[in-house]
């Protein structure tokens, strides 16, 4: 399985890529991609969608994940982050990809094993569990930390569909390794 990991902004997008096999994770590739702040919001976004879907056509990944928005103290900030974020998310459905969410939390718990985890914590192991030469720049880091959650949650998600405790359709969600129905 092939992951492209997203960590939208409309400053700065992180994308990255890693292979899994099993439970080796291997580094493909990552990047940033950067946003003309002089744009209008509307010139802002396609550039986020176009970079993301040549991204896709280079890469050819097999399934995205996407860090979900935050809600934080300024509404305007929130909003402008959904745009970004609704503009990665139309470029990989355009590109016919599976589209899973999750949280910051969700992510830095994955791949850290603490939900409220500094960010050069992130690249750390970001850095390690890739076995990068380098510390991974911060956008680029986020983005491969939302691969590597997927690589960790999808073999759960699958075992619990596959044998029926997970139905689709069902209100079900998987928080902190429980089922909550």
């Amino acid at each position: 399985m092939r992951i492209l990991g997203i960590d939208p902004g409309l400053r700065r997008t992180g994308f990255g890529v890693i292979d899994v096999q099993g439970t080796r994770l291997q580094y493909v590739t990552s990047g940033t991609i950067v946003v003309p702040a002089d744009q209008p919001l509307a010139g802002r976004l396609k550039v986020i969608l176009d970079n993301i879907r040549e991204i896709v056509q280079s890469a050819r990944p097999t399934v995205s994940a996407l860090e979900k928005v935050f809600v934080n103290t300024n509404p305007a900030s929130t909003l402008l982050l959904g745009q970004a974020r609704g503009a990665a998310m139309c470029a990989l459905a355009d590109s016919l990809l599976e589209v899973h969410e999750y949280t910051a939390l969700q992510i830095k718990k994955s791949v850290v094993g603490n939900g409220h985890a500094a960010k050069e914590q992130v690249q750390k192991m970001v850095q390690h569990l890739l076995g990068l030469n380098g510390l991974p720049a911060a956008d680029s880091a986020d983005a491969l930390a939302c691969a590597i959650c997927h690589a960790h949650f999808h073999p759960l998600k699958q075992r619990l569909q596959d044998t029926g405790v997970l139905a689709a359709g069902r209100a079900s969600r998987i928080r902190g390794g429980r089922l909550l129905g």
